[in-house]
């Protein structure tokens, strides 16, 4: 009922600790290795027949997959955005990569508070954030949201 204060349910223990890893699926694999190794950076970790793993961060890896079947009944789908972290006052030089290498974004679009973000579409039309939220909120983390 509107009005009526709602009771949260009590929050599960913390088992995880972030994204690890993140797949999306692609028919061009070399072509989108080469967006994310020059347009952001990434390095290849490994490439396979069906797949190329990238690192992205210290903690966490971005798989780029051809669709298809996998080990464990894994399979395609698109992602509607996802967002990845940057380090305060990179934005605008990823802002300057993005136009030396004529890719299309938006922003930095600043929100509130103080954080900004670029906006990408990678060439599969996958949405990519480059977000420097949580470098400048390192300490709140996800709980500033």
């Amino acid at each position: 009922m509107e009005g009526e204060a709602t009771q949260e349910p009590e929050a599960a223990p913390r088992y995880t600790t972030g994204i690890c890893e993140l797949a999306l699926q692609t028919d061009d694999l070399a072509g989108l290795e080469r967006f994310y190794t020059s347009a952001l950076g990434f390095r290849v970790l490994d490439r396979k027949d069906d797949r190329t793993w990238l690192s992205c961060g210290g903690h966490a890896r971005l798989g780029l997959w051809k669709p298809g079947a996998k080990e464990f009944g894994d399979r395609g789908g698109r992602h509607v955005h996802f967002a990845l972290s940057a380090e305060s006052g990179r934005l605008d030089a990823i802002a300057r990569r993005l136009d030396e290498l004529g890719v299309a974004y938006w922003g930095p679009v600043e929100h509130p508070g103080g954080d900004r973000s670029i906006y990408v579409e990678d060439p599969e039309g996958n949405l990519v954030e480059v977000w420097d939220f949580f470098e400048e909120h390192r300490r709140e983390g996800v709980d500033a949201l």
